[in-house]
């Protein structure tokens, strides 16, 4: 899969089906290639992701499944 694949998905949340952000950007470990998270450009989004207010990062383990129009997360 591509990063352009990834960006054309909608970001869900699990816990209250709100759309939360558009993928701009994922994180890799440089010593192993694997995907650490993926950063979210978002609006309105304030949580204990936030880091500037208009990027958010999901990380891996927060992913629970990536469909075919959508990715599901869960962030409490």
């Amino acid at each position: 899969m591509r990063l352009s694949d990834l960006q054309n998905k909608d970001i869900i949340n699990m816990i209250d089906g709100k759309k939360i952000g558009n993928i701009i950007d994922v994180r890799l470990d440089s010593n192993t290639g694997h995907v650490l998270g993926i950063i979210l450009e978002t609006k309105g989004f304030m949580n204990k992701f936030v880091r500037d207010g208009s990027e958010t990062e999901i990380v891996w383990s927060q992913i629970k499944k990536i469909g075919e129009d959508v990715i599901l997360v869960e962030t409490s």
